[in-house]
């Protein structure tokens, strides 16, 4: 008797071990047929008349103001990115490609570097009061007002 065969007296539990050769794959996932139709062949029962009025436009989830959310909150957080990063790639290109204008003094012995390298902080500072100016103006709005459109197509749909 060899490793490679089971004992004769053994037999495997059919929910347990390795699955046998003469199972045959599994089917693709068939979505079952609407609960309404008993056979195939038979036509589809007619829907039931609308009762009530139909809401007067598509839910939150299916609505282009997400679409215009999304591209208002794309425009603020590249322009506060490119405010914030442009002005330190500028300081960054500027100490490598132009040492001599980064030595140079600009008032009372400060070189134009370090002047530049301070203006940092008050750029971070813009970068960051223009994210809050355009999410005040811009974004908070059209957020509001989603969400407000959300709550109202809740009760509508609690309603029912």
């Amino acid at each position: 008797m060899s490793y490679d065969t089971p004992h004769p007296s053994y037999e495997p539990h059919p929910d347990y071990g390795p699955p046998h050769r003469s199972f045959a794959p599994r089917p693709a996932y068939d979505p079952p047929h609407p609960p309404s139709l008993t056979y195939p062949w038979q036509p589809a029962p007619p829907e039931p008349p609308r009762t009530g009025h139909r809401p007067s436009r598509e839910p939150v989830g299916h609505h282009s103001d997400l679409r215009v959310l999304r591209s208002a909150y794309r425009w603020q957080r590249r322009t506060a990115t490119l405010t914030a990063l442009g002005y330190f790639t500028l300081f960054l290109v500027l100490s490598a490609a132009a040492p001599d204008f980064m030595t140079r003094t600009v008032a009372d012995g400060i070189p134009a570097g370090l002047l530049l390298a301070l203006l940092q902080l008050p750029v971070t500072w813009l970068a960051i009061a223009l994210y809050e100016h355009t999410a005040r103006r811009h974004v908070d709005p059209l957020a509001h007002r989603i969400r407000k459109q959300a709550e109202l197509d809740a009760r509508r749909g609690a309603m029912r």
